[in-house]
């Protein structure tokens, strides 16, 4: 009997600091506390509190950095409001890239060696031996970035927008926050559609956006290695260049789709539009901001965005989606596949077959969840087309916050919806990622093969 409260509190610190437990349970615990913040008095613009769901809402956004809002920020927050969307975004950039990393590790030691080794080849210069160097680079590079975005921000709207120096401080510091942490959420009417002819502006953000969202094994990587590429690891290699990819993809698919649309790009100048298409082409990575507004492009350009924001950004990352990593190792599985190769070989390194099977399994779980979420928002909603409902669901899903007009109007049970697609998406990867890593078991034995006929 003495035993036993021993024996209880060992199982139940088991079950809660098991990798796939600890990080939900501690950011249901911060949106909680972020929702009482954001109830307290002052913290809403007038003499009313904010009533319990909108500020839930509003924390899972800003704690998720996603950046949907079903009330216009800049209005409905007063500025203590305002300070603390701010430190949400940050706090919830910081801890997801702090997750990933202490993720990473409790990894690594339920591995076998084997297994073991190889996630430290490939972590080697990201410190991981030194949790504390990580953790203060990962804070350092954060506030580097934030600091030079608001000073060009900040100098920008104090000097040709006339803005008074405090408040063009104020703004600056804000948006950069939410640009690096990939947030989304403005202090702007319209997000950031009064600065698509500058490129101050819309190029600081764009930048912030898609350094945030290489993710910080890559930023470390390129830091101490950005002279010697040949020794960049898979990881980085696919970040890089699929980034690359997804920005140029977007950027001609926005141009050419929207050229001529009056109400988009059409009645731009062309250095306007080659700006405009750009920038749309990076705030889809998660970034949440828009100069142009997506609901009124046209529906091919929407399937395009659609497709960048499931995707997303780098691993490790504020940025959300399935990752460009998984992405684009799936598709040098495929292209193996069809020349008949029977590996998977990306810069002279054999991709392990379980981590081919993880990529596709984390794709394959978020292309159902995405599916079955639209149909429920197709159900509780009515006269609204199927179309945008995915569009709002691949946003919350990914983190990225872009919005066609229509989470603000729809009925509780969508938003409901949607903000519980915001912390599944939050969570999605790195939970995914863990869990099928620590359930990765050694068989010592093996039944026939068949195989059986494909297509």
């Amino acid at each position: 009997m003495n035993g036993r409260p021993g024996t209880i509190g060992r199982t139940v610190r088991l079950v809660l600091w098991h990798p796939v437990r600890i990080v939900p349970v501690s950011l249901l615990a911060v949106i909680a506390v972020s929702t009482a913040l954001l109830m307290l008095p002052g913290v809403r613009a007038g003499p009313e509190r904010a009533p319990f769901f909108t500020a839930m809402f509003t924390a899972t956004s800003a704690i998720s950095t996603t950046g949907l809002e079903i009330n216009q920020t800049s209005e409905y927050w007063s500025a203590f409001g305002h300070v603390v969307i701010a430190a949400l975004t940050q706090l919830g950039g910081y801890g997801v890239m702090t997750a990933a990393m202490l993720t990473t590790l409790l990894v690594a030691r339920r591995l076998g060696l084997r297994n073991r080794l190889v996630v430290q080849a490939e972590t080697t210069r990201m410190g991981i031996g030194n949790i504390r160097r990580v953790l203060v680079f990962i804070a350092l590079v954060m506030l580097v970035s934030e600091v030079v975005i608001a000073l060009i921000l900040t100098t920008r709207l104090y000097l040709y927008y006339d803005y008074p120096l405090g408040q063009a401080t104020w703004y600056g510091v804000f948006h950069a926050i939410q640009a690096f942490n990939n947030g989304g959420f403005t202090l702007f009417n319209g997000s950031m559609s009064g600065f698509v002819s500058d490129p101050w502006v819309s190029l600081s953000l764009a930048i912030g956006v898609i350094v945030g969202s290489l993710g910080f094994p890559v930023i470390f990587e390129l830091v101490r290695s950005w002279r010697r590429p040949q020794r960049w690891s898979v990881l980085t290699r696919l970040t890089l260049w699929g980034s690359a990819a997804l920005l140029a993809v977007g950027f001609l698919a926005v141009l050419y789709f929207e050229r001529n649309n009056q109400v988009t790009l059409g009645g731009l100048d062309p250095q306007t539009k080659v700006l405009a298409a750009f920038v749309q082409s990076a705030f889809p990575r998660s970034g949440g901001f828009y100069t142009v507004d997506y609901g009124a492009m046209r529906e091919e350009t929407k399937f395009v965005i659609t497709i960048l924001m499931f995707i997303g950004g780098g691993s490790a990352s504020p940025a959300g989606g399935i990752k460009v990593g998984t992405a684009f190792l799936l598709a040098f599985v495929v292209w193996a596949e069809l020349r008949g190769e029977p590996e998977v070989v990306i810069a002279r390194r054999r991709i392990a077959s379980v981590a081919q099977r993880q990529a596709l399994t984390i794709t394959l779980l978020s292309l159902a969840l995405v599916t079955a979420t639209t149909l429920t928002l197709v159900g509780e909603t009515r006269g609204l087309r199927v179309y945008d409902l995915l569009f709002e669901a691949v946003s919350a899903l990914s983190t990225a916050g872009l919005s066609v007009g229509l989470t603000p109007d729809l009925p509780l049970p969508a938003q409901a919806t949607l903000m519980v697609l915001m912390f599944i998406g939050r969570l999605g990867t790195i939970i995914a990622a863990s869990a099928l890593a620590l359930n990765t078991r050694p068989r010592r034995y093996r039944y026939p093969e068949e195989q059986p006929i494909v297509g």
